[in-house]
């Protein structure tokens, strides 16, 4: 069975994100570890770490089954070299935090080079801050997120991913999670699918689908290859339900979290319920 979920919400305790999930229907879910808009937050303490572990012994949920996302402030490929310290100081500190709460994805953006670097310098920056995570941490497993490709970003296209992999001396710990929106709107047309199937194809002959360690579920506002990332409901934008059954419906894909970010919290049951059981169910909901 495919691990499919929302990213839920922290508000009120880190278990909070597991009842949430658990309360929708889902096997899986995604859930930042702190504030993903401010640089410091207190340490997990074990009381934190022991109830939220109790929590989803209870409720069924492995560790396999749960992305976590990192903060939207860090950049691994800033230029700078002063700001560039600061965020992998952060990012240290988001692993750690994974690994405080027995979990083993975090997922995260690979930054932008600001226009200042060449796209081959400002990936050989981002995986030389994730080695020195990794040889700075234990076991969590590194989640490269693609991109819109909107401005300087790194990581819209799938070489991209492929080369902060290659130049990354642990690369054993390093992965990608491919968001649907994000793929669709930086020109990997997914609004059918054959046109979904091209991508993911090319995904596996430039990075491999061993690598695919995720996924985020999200229709898109604008069309694809327009670089702006505007999530939609599933079903509600440019890419359509038949790209999603299908691959709610893939064995491809059905060890890793499915994790959806749509924007419409009331319809998070139905999405829910329609990938994991089929259109049929979520009809009668």
């Amino acid at each position: 069975m495919h691990t499919i979920g929302p990213h839920t919400s922290i508000a009120g305790g880190l278990y909070k994100a597991a009842e949430q999930a658990a309360s929708l229907g889902a096997n899986g879910f995604g859930m930042f570890t702190k504030n993903q808009r401010q640089w410091r937050a207190r340490a997990i303490t074990a009381e934190e770490a022991d109830r939220f572990k109790e929590t989803l012994l209870e409720l069924g949920f492995e560790a396999g089954q749960i992305l976590v996302h990192d903060s939207y402030l860090i950049n691994l490929a800033n230029p700078d070299d002063e700001k560039w310290e600061r965020a992998l100081g952060a990012f240290i500190d988001e692993v750690r935090r994974v690994e405080a709460l027995g979990l083993n994805l975090l997922n995260f953006h690979p930054g932008s080079h600001l226009g200042e670097l060449d796209t081959h310098t400002a990936c050989r920056r981002v995986a030389a801050a994730l080695d020195q995570a990794i040889e700075e941490t234990e076991y969590a497993h590194l989640v490269i997120e693609n991109t819109s490709g909107a401005g300087s970003t790194l990581g819209s296209t799938f070489e991209e991913l492929a080369m902060i992999l290659d130049a990354s001396r642990h690369s054993g710990r390093i992965g990608c999670c491919i968001d649907t929106c994000h793929a669709h709107t930086a020109g990997y047309d997914l609004s059918s699918i054959e046109l979904f199937e091209v991508a993911i194809a090319r995904f596996e002959a430039l990075v491999g689908l061993d690598k695919l360690w995720g996924m985020h579920l999200n229709d898109a506002k604008s069309g694809a290859g327009s670089r702006l990332d505007r999530h939609a409901s599933l079903g509600d934008g440019t890419i359509g339900w038949q790209t999603f059954d299908h691959i709610a419906s893939d064995e491809r894909f059905a060890s890793i979290p499915l994790v959806l970010e749509t924007i419409d919290e009331s319809r998070w049951a139905a999405e829910v319920a329609r990938l994991r059981w089929g259109k049929d169910h979520e009809r009668s909901l």
